[in-house]
């Protein structure tokens, strides 16, 4: 699964009102067991999503297991989203079910790089502007929100916010870069220090 490449979203928005959701209650450890990116979002927020510990038997209280939200793309949340520890399966699993756009107050710093990686985009907003979409979405289920990183804009209804995003993370979403990618941009300076090195220091090119 390559990170998904967008500039704009209009998504079903479902709202988890609650802060400090750790990578653990994210993607619980005990199904990072793949080596790829597919996969993980059965496995999204599981001890809250299913009664059973083999996740086969949905709670239909849990917001994402009711039909009007399952094919939910914009994620509403409490402050610190995202803390615990640095796993970039927690990403994986978000993006896997299929959410493109996180709206909370704040959010953990590598799970912030995590998430542009993987072509989510993490929107800080204020926490009244957060409860105030927040009551949006219980008052109209199912709703749909739009997100647009050109105008860096959160359109909800009548309901407009605007929000900063750093310009790596949006480079990365909108061009769907992983480091690697990232890297290769900078190939020909590469290229040409290597040459340099070579060049100043000949016995470099034999152990190469």
């Amino acid at each position: 699964m390559s990170p998904k490449i967008w500039t704009k979203h209009k998504g079903v928005s479902v709202s988890i009102p609650r802060e400090d959701i750790d990578t653990d209650q994210i993607l619980p450890k005990q199904f990072m067991k793949l080596i790829d990116r597919n996969g993980f979002g059965k496995h999204l927020f599981h001890d809250w999503r299913y009664l059973d510990p083999e996740g086969n038997i949905p709670d239909p209280e849990f917001i994402l297991n009711r039909e009007i939200s399952k094919h939910a793309s914009v994620l509403i949340a409490g402050k610190n989203f995202g803390c615990g520890s640095s796993r970039e399966h927690a990403p994986w699993a978000l993006s896997d079910f299929g959410f493109r756009a996180i709206l909370a107050p704040s959010f953990a710093d590598i799970f912030s790089i995590n998430s542009a990686k993987n072509g989510i985009a993490l929107i800080r907003l204020t926490s009244n502007e957060i409860q105030i979409l927040q009551d949006w979405v219980s008052q109209n289920p199912g709703a749909e929100i739009s997100i647009d990183l050109d105008q860096l804009e959160v359109e909800a209804g009548s309901l407009k916010f605007k929000f900063n995003l750093d310009p790596a993370s949006l480079n990365r979403i909108k061009n769907g870069w992983d480091d690697i990618d990232i890297t290769f941009k900078k190939m020909e300076e590469i290229l040409e220090f290597e040459k340099r090195q070579f060049e100043k220091r000949p016995f470099l090119e034999v152990c190469w």
